[in-house]
């Protein structure tokens, strides 16, 4: 993969890619969107049905419970963050996406972080834990804990579709875990 100079370059390249199978029955590539300047980069699974029309991340069910949970702690989530996904084109019937789809992508994922510089990343979920940072851990254990590499600060937290599985805020539960986890980014994204 070259380096590129900026990521509109970046994009109009990516979404003529074909390295993997998912190139075949994808609708739109799913590059990312959001504040280029941002300090955080949030980084999901992969396109949705919703995400492959539009060609842009998080903009169905999922995306409103992510921009909810944001907001929630005062993060913009088009302001303060930039949103893309592991893979860029949409798996089959939503499936997760396999070790070489998430390969595939990893080059465009990784330039995206070259250029865009973040101090914090959020993973959503535990597919883009393990892609990224190639830690195995369920992400109940992880989530909620900061882990530093690269000068880079990672939050991971549960996918916000798992969030819209297991609706309940009380103590202890998926979302509560969740709004506690983004506070935590907050603060940081405060002292940065």
């Amino acid at each position: 993969m070259k380096n590129y100079s900026s990521l509109k370059k970046l994009n109009s390249e990516c979404v003529e890619c074909t390295s993997c199978n998912l190139s075949k029955t994808r609708k739109n590539v799913v590059v990312g969107k959001g504040n280029e300047s941002a300090q955080v980069l949030i980084i999901g699974e992969g396109p949705g049905e919703q995400e492959d029309i539009t060609g842009l991340p998080f903009v169905g069910r999922a995306g409103k419970m992510l921009d909810t949970a944001l907001s929630s702690v005062d993060i913009d989530p088009l302001e303060d963050c930039y949103i893309t996904n592991i893979v860029k084109c949409r798996p089959p019937n939503n499936r997760k996406p396999s070790a070489a789809e998430s390969e595939a992508c990893m080059p465009w994922l990784s330039e995206q972080v070259n250029l865009l510089k973040p101090k914090i990343i959020i993973l959503a979920g535990s597919t883009a834990v393990q892609s990224f940072l190639g830690i195995n851990e369920p992400i109940s254990k992880i989530r909620g804990q900061w882990i530093e590499k690269d000068n880079i600060k990672y939050m991971p937290i549960f996918h916000p579709s798992y969030l819209l599985r297991n609706p309940s805020k009380n103590k202890g539960k998926p979302k509560w875990l969740t709004w506690q986890d983004l506070k935590k980014v907050k603060k940081e994204l405060n002292s940065i």
